[in-house]
């Protein structure tokens, strides 16, 4: 069975439910979405689209007013007076520049992020290490790290506080070609061979052909199109 097959499988289960509205100045978002419960859904579009404001308000980093629905577990539900505040909720973040503890190694960069777990143990610490290949870091300060180095560190982490969702934003956006292609193949592996769902934010649409299963693109703070990859591709582009 291929891995793709595999990925859609497992997509059958629950997913993750966002209606959400957000003003910022004269912005408004307003997107109501289903996303899969499992592989790589990616936010696509210009740069003022909303994907980042999106993608805050689902973590409940910004609040937004609606509804988020994470594989069954309610973190948002206005009609309710449901807030589930960002630092209960299982989430995990990338951001493009993401922040180390400078005076700790990456491997007690780990068990910090080990320690503030929001939920039982399912992703293994070796499992994880291997995934990103940073068995060799594991003794260094994050000061003698490359860009590509932080951000397979960063993934890590975010991996290691046990996330029901991950939130990934522009993670290889600072790097150059040679430490993407580096980092690609590690985040396929991540998207393959565990089953945390992951809503990743790109501006480079080869990067998401390549990684996502489902693809939601957003204009002006509203989903244009939105579905699995190929097929929303395919009726966007009819030559394809």
């Amino acid at each position: 069975m291929s891995p793709s097959a595999t990925r859609s499988e497992r997509s059958s289960g629950n997913g993750i439910r966002a209606s959400l509205r957000a003003d910022r100045g004269t912005f408004r978002l307003d997107v109501d979405l289903e996303l899969p419960g499992t592989g790589i859904s990616a936010l696509f579009g210009p740069s003022g689209s909303g994907k980042t404001m999106f993608l805050r308000a689902l973590a409940g980093l910004d609040r937004g007013a609606g509804v988020v629905d994470v594989l069954g577990e309610c973190w948002q539900d206005d009609a309710r007076a449901i807030f589930v505040p960002v630092h209960r909720r299982a989430v995990g973040f990338v951001f493009q520049h993401h922040t180390l503890f400078s005076h700790l190694s990456v491997a007690h960069n780990l068990d910090y992020a080990a320690r503030r777990a929001r939920g039982p143990a399912r992703i293994e610490r070796d499992l994880v290490i291997a995934i990103l290949a940073i068995e060799p870091l594991l003794d260094r300060l994050p000061a003698g790290l490359s860009g590509g180095e932080r951000q397979r560190v960063a993934l890590a982490q975010a991996l290691l506080a046990q996330p029901k969702l991950l939130l990934v934003d522009e993670p290889l956006a600072a790097l150059d070609r040679a430490r993407k292609q580096e980092i690609l193949p590690l985040i396929e592996r991540v998207r393959d061979e565990l089953s945390t769902p992951i809503v990743y934010v790109s501006h480079s649409i080869d990067e998401i052909v390549r990684l996502a299963d489902h693809i939601v693109i957003l204009d002006s703070g509203k989903v244009v199109a939105a579905g699995p990859l190929g097929a929303t591709l395919s009726r966007l582009d009819p030559s394809r």
